[in-house]
């Protein structure tokens, strides 16, 4: 148990401002001496022991009347280990420009607000911690501790299981823990939200399964050193209003969110995802549900993006959105709009462009923008991609299989294009007219029969079905025209069995 009489001047000023709430402010007004760096070099004046600290958080002091008791501390040296491991904290915590010789183990305490800016410590413990309001850390210097209660890999801030009534407040902050885990926060329940605007990490965040209400803000962060997965930002299972990493968010590695959700907006709007490294993925966004997703990227993706199975309300994109492999099979949305350039030909041109970069054949991405197509109206933009779609499933099939998928492309566009069955047959009447009509056939039975007619035979040729008394009733002397009529007989029965097997599908699927 601490004296009086043992504290150091500093000490036994921070103990007489305690129960007023006063600050005691030990900076120089030097930035020389005030430097964050400088504090390992910060002599008795301006050291107080972490035992002193503690000591008065725990009630070592009594509480004057009709003030609120609070450690305010600014400019000094915190030497020794800050043990608040499993303690009851009833008063507010406020340190500014401190330096921490050692970390602060908060493990499984119960605290109220905890304010340590622009400072620098050594990590922070605080698994299993209940934070009665906010936590802030801005512009603070964490690093790694060593291997956590949730972890083998060395951690700077740790949270996993906390509950935090208010905020975490990471803004300006390097937090620094090469091949490890900068944050490790799984399974982090909030009130609040959580900012992270202009952070500097080096090494995971990791936010499994957190449930953010007030929203995740990492807008100009920096997640410049992957952890030993090759992931930068690790949010599967994620719940929160929303998720911001925009205004220059940088990612070099993965960024994980399996399974995310969030009833408000996912932004990357000028973000920067560089992939895992060795070619690893830029972002892992499988099963993913969110209202508005915006992906208009700085710069395309140096990684694949996956999103099988992830359902949008609402997607935004740009040209340089998306990288070369993109996984969409099963990814569903109800509208999308991107910065298109030119008419909507060219806006159908680029998102079949878009879906031809997912691997494989896959129906389900064209059967998907085909319907949002026709939800809004545009229905020969529908039929664009389910042609595109037929031509992809092409190179799936046998060869036969393809010959025939040929046929039924150039003369009906697979009953996508029906009208080429019609120039087909209006082509062919025009030659067989014109060849038939310079030349006379050879009557079957002469004086029986309608005076032969060009128009009508190349007609009883071109129908298979039925007859107009014409193909029966002439034939040809000259090889070449009765080749001729072989041929107009054998186009009309394949346009014929073309339309029918394009009718057929089109039944099927109504």
């Amino acid at each position: 148990m601490l004296s009086f009489d043992e504290l150091t001047f500093p000490e036994r000023e921070l103990w007489d401002a305690f129960p007023e709430g006063r600050l005691v402010d030990l900076r120089t007004a030097s930035p020389e001496d005030d430097g964050g760096d400088d504090g390992a070099r910060w002599g008795p004046g301006r050291t107080v022991r972490a035992a002193v600290i503690a000591a008065l958080l725990l009630g070592a002091n009594t509480t004057q009347p009709g003030a609120v008791a609070c450690l305010r501390l600014a400019g000094a040296r915190i030497s020794g280990y800050l043990n608040l491991a499993g303690a009851q904290i009833a008063h507010a915590l406020w340190l500014e420009e401190c330096w921490f010789d050692e970390l602060v183990d908060l493990l499984g305490a119960s605290t109220q607000t905890l304010v340590i800016t622009r400072s620098r410590i050594p990590g922070i413990e605080a698994d299993s911690a209940r934070i009665a309001a906010n936590l802030d850390l801005r512009h603070s210097v964490l690093e790694s501790f060593g291997p956590s209660h949730f972890s083998h890999l060395s951690t700077a801030l740790s949270l996993s299981d906390a509950r935090v009534t208010g905020g975490v407040l990471l803004n300006g902050a390097r937090v620094i823990a090469p091949g490890g885990q900068a944050v490790a926060a799984g399974g982090l329940v909030m009130e609040g939200g959580m900012f992270c605007k202009g952070l500097v990490a080096q090494g995971e965040v990791r936010l499994l399964g957190a449930q953010l209400p007030g929203g995740l803000f990492m807008q100009g962060a920096q997640l410049m050193d992957p952890g030993p997965r090759g992931v930068s930002l690790a949010l599967d299972n994620v719940v929160a209003s929303t998720l911001d990493f925009s205004d220059g968010f940088t990612a070099n590695g993965t960024v994980q969110m399996r399974g995310t959700r969030a009833s408000g907006t996912l932004t990357f709007e000028n973000a920067v995802l560089n992939g895992g490294p060795d070619g690893g993925p830029s972002l892992v966004a499988a099963l993913m549900q969110v209202v508005d997703f915006d992906f208009s990227l700085a710069r395309s993706p140096s990684g694949a993006v996956d999103l099988q199975g992830a359902q949008v309300s609402y997607l935004h994109d740009n040209k340089q959105g998306w990288p070369a492999v993109v996984e969409l099979d099963g990814f569903v949305y109800a509208s999308v709009k991107g910065s298109e350039v030119g008419g909507r030909r060219d806006s159908v041109a680029r998102r079949l462009e878009w879906i031809r970069r997912s691997p494989g054949y896959n129906p389900q991405p064209y059967e998907q923008l085909a319907s949002w197509y026709r939800q809004a109206g545009h229905d020969d933009d529908a039929r664009r991609v389910l042609l595109a779609k037929q031509r992809r499933r092409r190179r799936t099939l046998s060869p036969a299989a393809r010959v025939w998928g040929h046929l039924l492309d150039v003369t009906v566009g697979y009953d996508y294009r029906p009208w080429l069955a019609g120039v087909w047959i209006l082509a062919l009447t025009l030659l067989g007219t014109l060849c038939f009509g310079a030349s006379s056939p050879t009557p079957v039975k002469r004086g029986e029969g309608a005076p032969f007619q060009p128009l009508v035979y190349t007609l009883d040729l071109l129908i298979p079905i039925g007859g107009l008394g014409q193909r029966t009733a002439w034939y040809w002397s000259n090889g070449g025209l009765q080749w001729l009529a072989y041929l107009l007989i054998a186009v009309g029965w394949v346009l014929t069995t073309a339309v029918i097997a394009g009718a057929t599908r089109t039944l099927q699927k109504s």
